[in-house]
């Protein structure tokens, strides 16, 4: 028997996510592959500045595909869960600071062994770049 699966035609749409945060604040957005990210980033994020103010959001990328939230400040924890409900790709994660800058926390934050990659961090306007395809979404860049 041949295990060839017959490849058809994938349809892929590219959509741009703005992302919204205040102009006092920075956002960071990465990828990761594991459940406990969120816990984990709340931990390094108050060790490594204090002060700090933040709220971060993950998506989960199987079984019910929940979105994890973490952080010290209410309003930042919203936006951040608004911003990856909005990617909506698993496996992502939004980190939106105040009182602090990404220099503070992307050693930290690299050195998590759970995450995979950066996308972006700046206090820059940022649109996400989503690749749609009939298996779900995927960020190709920010």
């Amino acid at each position: 028997k041949s295990i060839i699966k017959k490849r058809g035609v994938i349809k892929m749409e590219l959509k741009t996510i703005r992302m919204e945060f205040p102009e006092d604040a920075n956002i960071i957005i990465g990828q990761t592959h594991f459940i406990k990210t969120a816990e984990d980033l709340y931990e390094l994020m108050v060790r490594a500045v204090p002060g700090i103010k933040f709220g971060l959001a993950f998506n989960e990328a199987s079984g019910p595909c929940l979105v994890r939230a973490e952080g010290n400040d209410s309003e930042l924890k919203v936006l951040a869960i608004k911003n990856v409900k909005d990617i909506g790709a698993g496996h992502v994660f939004v980190i939106i600071l105040k009182d602090a800058f990404p220099i503070n926390v992307l050693n930290a934050i690299k050195n998590c062994p759970e995450i995979c990659s950066i996308f972006c961090a700046t206090a820059n306007e940022v649109e996400v770049v989503i690749a749609q395809t009939n298996l779900g979404r995927g960020v190709l860049g920010a």
